[in-house]
């Protein structure tokens, strides 16, 4: 008989790291197969600017998602619930309403987290007390074990397991261009618009490229969000980088493909305090591309320091600068870190590779 699992966690909108991996574990026909599952969306957020952000409404939304997980309960007996559980702030306070319906039906909980701050957040007493009983007799799943310090002062390395996002491998053949020092070298950025991401880094560090006559083109591809379409052409008109720097907007399906085929460099200088390990390496990964990005979250260990790109400290425009340099007149090193980065995705970040660690984990847990 097929062991019974109910899913509590994140589904688009809005479209974000943990909606898209929740949306993926729905889909899985693998994880589908192998349990007997049920699924509740635990998103309260319906667009990106209210993240993090509290509001009646989301409590409210909560309270019908508590209702919904009851309502589940009573008709079933799961073996296991799998929750993606928000780290800190109003998520958390709202998460732990459903944390507390699941302890007082005595189920066997996992939590998977795609984000972080439990040890930011532990502070004060209330707060301890609420992760103390949250993570009681419970089992957490994080993406990387360089994230493991964030839950170690309540959770005991027996009881995380580590399994790293993955995404459907959709790459076919990079088209091939002619690279050389007289064609420009295509740097690209793809988030949302918010100065955490590095938007205004990437900016200063182009402007320093710019001062040295060097041949490059920076295309950003996102959802306009602290930073205003408004703002950003002021700042590039400031640092004189009009005919190098281009804003395209939000770009999905094969308009974004055509970015990351056409692009030379993936370019992200996040410090955002809830980075974790961001699926847009994983892409740029995937189509060939050598990655420049910092220590945030679980990055390091995505991208591997001088041999699928570089690792930059956090807002520091110069040493972003220094090494976007040396990819511009070293067409040989960006190919090969290129290459090397698309073995690496091939051999731990797609999708297939993903499923089959979640249903490991998740046998392991239900045994």
């Amino acid at each position: 008989m097929k062991k019974k699992i109910l899913f509590i966690l994140h589904i688009p909108p809005p479209i974000n790291g943990a909606a898209m991996v929740g949306e993926q574990i729905k889909n899985s026909k693998k994880i589908n197969s192998v349990f007997e599952t049920d699924y509740i969306n635990l998103t309260t957020s319906f667009n990106l600017n209210k993240i993090g952000k509290g509001g009646v409404s989301k409590i409210f939304t909560a309270i019908l998602i508590a209702k919904k997980v009851i309502q589940a309960l009573r008709k079933k007996d799961y073996d296991l619930c799998y929750m993606t559980l928000t780290a800190k702030g109003f998520g958390f306070y709202k998460d732990f309403l459903i944390v507390l319906v699941l302890k007082l039906f005595g189920k066997e909980i996992v939590y998977h987290f795609h984000n972080k701050g439990v040890e930011q957040n532990s502070g004060n007493t209330l707060n301890r007390l609420l992760y103390t009983f949250t993570f009681k007799n419970t089992k957490s799943i994080q993406l990387s074990p360089l994230l493991y310090y964030d839950i170690k002062r309540y959770v005991l390395p027996k009881d995380v397991h580590f399994c790293a996002n993955g995404i459907p491998d959709a790459f076919e053949s990079k088209k091939e261009k002619e690279n050389n020092l007289d064609s420009p070298c295509k740097f690209l950025f793809l988030s949302n618009m918010m100065e955490e991401k590095g938007v205004l880094i990437l900016l200063e560090a182009c402007g320093l490229l710019k001062k040295r006559a060097l041949s490059f083109e920076c295309h950003f591809i996102g959802a306009w969000s602290d930073i205003s379409e408004e703002f950003f052409y002021e700042k590039i008109g400031q640092l004189d980088i009009a005919d190098n720097v281009f804003a395209h907007g939000k770009q999905y399906g094969s308009d974004k493909v055509k970015f990351f085929s056409s692009a030379d460099v993936f370019v992200f200088p996040t410090f955002y305090n809830n980075e974790c390990f961001p699926l847009v390496l994983l892409e740029a990964m995937q189509y060939g591309l050598p990655v420049v990005s910092t220590r945030e979250g679980g990055i390091a260990d995505i991208v591997k320091e001088n041999m699928t790109g570089f690792l930059v400290p956090r807002q520091d425009e110069k040493e972003l600068a220094s090494v976007l340099v040396d990819l511009i007149v070293d067409v040989p090193l960006r190919e090969q870190m290129g290459e090397k980065g698309r073995e690496r995705f091939e051999d731990l970040y797609t999708s297939e590779i993903f499923e089959a660690n979640l249903l490991e984990i998740l046998n392991d847990v239900i045994r």
